[in-house]
């Protein structure tokens, strides 16, 4: 059995789809052959086979939001990928194709359809990007973490599976005290975790340098992911504070949730998908610059619950510090926060997509 899995350009793409290969992996053994398809100098190219898959990459590229001569070439680039995919795809042969977001997506699925080979998105947010609108009147099945997507998709192909969770992260075998330890914090104080992303996020780190010293007046300890473009400065603006810790990117994600009482977080699919199945009390800063504004749309559907708390991205370096320990000192508010936010959770969302692409293949 034969699987061509496409898509990547950030860790919300790529975890995903390396768990899903993960699943067809478990599922079926040396019968499986799965080959991912990525964008080339993208960080799927990296990430990919380091989890044991191969990967080729496509010269795709997407369209830049201001004037630049790279948009000129884009059109080249994207013919150049859908010859190069159809050529990929007749010598690999394989059973169904499988799209998670991303650029190299596009092509990939479209020149599946047209060989008649079965394709099946993973659509992640809870709204639809335009590549994915299109390559889903040509999708057999169309697999969501949100309800209400029938108003993008044709309602008979949608599955609710989840989003795929990174199982190392989410496994929760490390204890609050063990976590505390780890990081070298109180067990006394109230934690909060600030997760911009992989890449941090401006407007947070800002926000929270801004307010520094509003965590030691509060008694509140903060383990502070900020990306590399800002570590040097945060580590300066935290250096009077034992209470936080701070690093460009943290490798131990399940000991960082484990010991966060409150997390504050950009609005990502991948993100929130965790944090649901954590039931992590959570404050939602949405970036503002990413396509339809999707980060926005996610997060209101946590928020409509009551499942999470939203601040907007504008207004972040004013209300998000305040708002965080006004929920960290409101413990009904916290109890409820957690309580609805786990049960939007979908812990086995890999092995539900893994069933749709079995079903599809058996067809």
């Amino acid at each position: 059995m034969k699987v061509i899995i496409s898509g990547g350009g950030t860790g919300g793409h790529i975890f995903p789809a390396v768990a899903i290969a993960n699943a067809i992996k478990n599922r079926l053994g040396e019968k499986a052959e799965i080959l991912f398809i990525g964008a080339e100098g993208r960080m799927e190219m990296e990430k990919v086979p380091a989890a044991g898959y191969k990967i080729i990459g496509l010269p795709i590229a997407g369209l830049q939001r201001k004037l630049d001569l790279k948009n000129f070439l884009l059109p080249f680039k994207v013919l150049n990928s859908l010859w190069k995919a159809s050529r990929i795809i007749s010598s690999f042969k394989p059973d169904a194709v499988v799209g998670v977001g991303g650029y190299a997506s596009g092509p990939v699925l479209f020149a599946a359809s047209l060989q008649g080979i079965p394709t099946l998105i993973q659509e992640q947010n809870s709204f639809a990007g335009i590549t994915n609108k299109i390559l889903g009147r040509r999708a057999k099945k169309i697999c969501v973490a949100y309800e209400g997507m029938n108003q993008f998709f044709i309602d008979k192909k949608i599955v609710l599976t989840g989003n795929p969770v990174r199982k190392d992260v989410t496994k929760q075998s490390i204890s609050k005290e063990e976590a505390l330890n780890f990081f070298q914090l109180q067990s006394n104080k109230k934690t909060i975790l600030v997760i911009g992303g992989s890449l941090g996020a401006r407007t947070i780190n800002e926000s929270i340098a801004q307010n520094i010293s509003a965590f030691s007046s509060n008694n509140i300890q903060l383990i502070w992911q900020t990306g590399k473009s800002y570590f040097a400065k945060a580590k300066e603006v935290a250096a009077i504070n034992a209470d936080v810790k701070v690093f460009d990117f943290i490798n131990r994600m399940d000991r960082a949730y484990s010991a966060a009482d409150v997390v504050i977080s950009r609005a990502g699919a991948l993100s929130i998908s965790e944090l649901c199945v954590l039931g992590k009390v959570t404050v939602l800063v949405p970036s503002p610059n990413v396509s339809e504004d999707h980060q926005t749309k996610n997060a209101m559907a946590l928020v409509n619950k009551n499942a999470a708390v939203l601040v907007k991205d504008n207004e972040a370096k004013e209300k998000l510090i305040a708002t965080t320990i006004s929920v960290l000192n409101d413990e009904s508010k916290l109890i409820d926060l957690k309580k609805n936010i786990i049960q939007l959770a979908m812990p086995n969302a890999d092995e539900l997509i893994c069933d749709e692409i079995l079903k599809l293949i058996k067809k």
